[in-house]
């Protein structure tokens, strides 16, 4: 591809939301602060091409995932030889591969990545977790409420210091050394946390009891509709912790938003299995997209 790229820089967040904000529909790997978290993890690249920029990771190997901007304002003909010379898109949200077949027809196909669809949740739902199907989700909260004296506060530079030695305990607990995934997942926690002052649009919510912090939750706004929420930790040792952050951080964040999305399970059944049991009403579907020459 005929584009210059360059490392994921944070001066320039403030040009890549705005194209971001014109995006048709805004997928969880897209935000910056995922981009950022991950950026040294994947090797994460982009080009400035106009109003789109382009993405590109290099690490396990060299793949792209979609471009971001007003794609149905880009004269897509005229970016042929761009996209055929990149072969193939990883990630890319249903709506631009239905653009993209529309566009080229044949010229493409279309393989669904189950592992990278966005799970969607209606916000009122996780907050008042309502009927039956949550009833074992609020038993577990209502465990946390009667037994702790907690308090909630939402994430900021105060609370930094203290997520980052759970975060430490948590790796202990779960064994990150043994698990490349945990360990990288830490390694983009604690990228997130360093430089959080300089995120734009990064919110979160901390659980302490007796002093000691016990769960957080890192989130953005995604759209002005839809909380995405990036990372949930809790400590085992406090049953209905993760219940808790989660619940109270979404009852603290304020009106106006309709969903929540919780990212993707990487094709891991455990992390399935949890997503599904806060029953998402829909998914942000991605597939990989192989043009053909």
């Amino acid at each position: 591809m005929d584009l210059s790229f360059e490392p994921i820089g944070i001066e320039r967040q403030d040009e890549y939301l705005a194209r971001l904000a014109r995006c048709p529909q805004p997928a969880s790997d897209y935000s910056f602060i995922n981009l950022w978290a991950w950026a040294e993890e994947y090797g994460l690249e982009w080009a400035w091409d106009g109003e789109l920029v382009w993405l590109r990771q290099r690490i396990p190997a060299e793949a792209f995932w979609a471009p971001v901007g007003d794609w149905e304002a880009v004269d897509w003909d005229k970016r042929r030889g761009a996209l055929r010379a990149a072969g193939s898109f990883h990630r890319v949200p249903e709506r631009l591969s239905s653009l993209w077949q529309a566009a080229f027809g044949e010229g493409l196909t279309v393989t669904p990545q189950r592992g990278h669809w966005d799970y969607l949740y209606d916000f009122r739902d996780l907050v008042e977790l309502p009927g039956n199907r949550y009833h074992a989700k609020k038993n577990l909260l209502q465990q946390f409420l009667r037994t702790y004296a907690f308090q909630f506060t939402d994430f900021g530079p105060r609370t930094i210091e203290h997520a980052m030695a759970m975060q430490e305990d948590w790796c202990t607990w779960r064994d990150c050394e043994s698990s490349e995934l945990l360990a990288a997942e830490n390694r983009a926690i604690l990228r997130v946390l360093r430089h959080w002052e300089a995120l734009r649009r990064i919110r979160g919510g901390a659980l302490f009891v007796e002093g000691l912090i016990v769960a957080y939750t890192i989130a953005e706004p995604l759209t002005p509709e839809t909380m995405l929420i990036h990372f949930e930790k809790g400590c085992p040792a406090y049953k209905g912790a993760y219940q808790a952050i989660h619940q109270m951080f979404l009852a603290h964040a304020g009106d106006g938003f309709r969903r929540v999305n919780r990212e993707q399970d990487l094709d891991s059944e455990g992390l399935r299995k949890a997503k599904l049991s806060y029953h998402p009403v829909e998914f942000l579907k991605k597939s990989r997209v192989v043009f053909r020459a």
